[in-house]
């Protein structure tokens, strides 16, 4: 029970003190209140002996008045006894609604009975909860990671470094030889498959593997879907972050986004490589299509509503492609050298990537053009200089 109302203590020291100021042999007694002889109280005590021995019973008080007090035993039977002359330890917290108390009694009980006539109560003490013990704290993630990687083999350590191209009907083997951290599913893995097919391919490569895999795809929308170019994993491709926005805004973003994370775990996979955070306004870039195609500012907004939402699905996001593109060409079929200011990376590039991490994504993708104000000699995704790049306005952990 969790009643906190506070009995009326004060009454029973009331009661007593009326008791002792009765009046002295000779004086003239009051005349018997007719109100006062309606009341509930237990009969009179009955007579006992020295030689009877005190009984103790425990239980929860759920009633109480100046002279009564009712209280119910763990195996739910009630008892009602009169509390007149006992002697009452209310502890520091006092004499409570739902207090635990200790009832020591003259005589016997009458079991069924709730108005205890045969026990003349003698002391009555609030029992003291037990003390809990402080629970153990949670382990932090980075103490369970610690942990993990401790019980790691050297070959078990690296193969966790890679996230692999998945490699079609020998996947489950590899995982397991390799020690993978992961695989990355592309158009051709899911191509003709039905929903069961491609949950059973997954769910092989996680039964084989000794720890649990990242499962990833590329599903932004647009010009890049892996998963919906396949009409039995869903009736029509996603569509680019542009072309939502303009039908809806930031909900049907956001409400895309959910619709991915249920897909996408439905199947297996845990990581998406999504969203795009490059900040690209103009239409003839070679990653403008596949960006929000707005500002800084608004691509932060877009980049922040789609990790909150994938962060809140349980999916995981990959914030891409850091620093950030620009204008540069494509570096699948080139090399790309961005000579812009670092300024213009503090000013703009940095913003939605700054939005992300802020809103919870997991991890940073990092481009493979040569930056030239962070290292004009190695791509960024080469570059220590790059990837550890620390800025008067961003920083990007590890």
């Amino acid at each position: 029970m969790k009643y906190r109302k506070r009995l009326a203590l004060l009454a029973l020291t009331l009661a007593a003190a009326l008791t002792a100021c009765a009046p002295a042999a000779g004086d003239e007694a009051p005349l018997p209140n007719p109100a006062e002889s309606q009341t509930s109280a237990p009969a009179e005590h009955p007579t006992v002996t020295p030689a009877e021995t005190a009984h103790t019973l425990q239980g929860i008080v759920s009633d109480a008045s100046a002279n009564t007090l009712t209280v119910e035993t763990e195996d739910g039977t009630v008892y009602l006894f009169s509390i007149s002359g006992a002697e009452i330890d209310a502890g520091a917290d006092g004499l409570l609604l739902g207090s635990t108390v200790a009832v020591t009694y003259l005589g016997t009980l009458s079991p069924g009975s709730e108005v205890q006539t045969g026990a003349q109560v003698t002391q009555l003490t609030v029992v003291a909860p037990a003390p809990q013990p402080t629970p153990e704290p949670e382990p932090t993630a980075e103490e369970l990671a610690r942990d993990l990687l401790a019980g790691l083999s050297v070959e078990e350590k690296v193969g966790q470094l890679f996230i692999a191209r998945y490699p079609g009907a020998a996947a489950a083997e590899k995982a397991a030889q390799y020690h993978l951290g992961g695989y990355i599913l592309f158009g051709r893995d899911f191509k003709d498959k039905s929903r069961e097919e491609v949950e059973a391919a997954i769910l092989s490569c996680q039964r084989a593997s000794s720890l649990p895999m990242l499962m990833g795809v590329d599903e932004e929308g647009g010009t890049v879907n892996r998963v919906s170019l396949n009409p039995a994993l869903r009736a029509a491709p996603f569509l680019s972050p542009q072309a939502l926005y303009a039908a809806g805004g930031f909900d049907l973003i956001r409400s895309d986004t959910q619709e991915k994370c249920a897909l996408l775990l439905g199947l297996g996979i845990n990581v998406n490589f999504a969203p795009v955070c490059d900040v690209s306004t103009n239409p003839g870039d070679f990653m403008y299509d596949r960006a929000f195609g707005q500002d800084a500012q608004a691509t932060a907004r877009y980049v922040d509503t789609v990790v909150s939402a994938m962060e809140a699905g349980g999916l995981g996001s990959v914030l891409k492609h850091f620093p950030g593109y620009g204008n540069n060409s494509d570096t699948h079929t080139g090399i790309a050298h961005d000579p812009r200011p670092l300024e213009q990376f503090e000013t703009s590039d940095f913003l939605p990537f700054s939005a992300g991490i802020a809103a919870g994504a997991d991890a940073v993708l990092v481009s493979h053009n040569i930056v030239a104000c962070m290292d004009p000699n190695a791509p960024a995704s080469l570059s220590r200089r790059s990837t550890a790049f620390s800025g008067r306005n961003w920083a990007l952990p590890g």
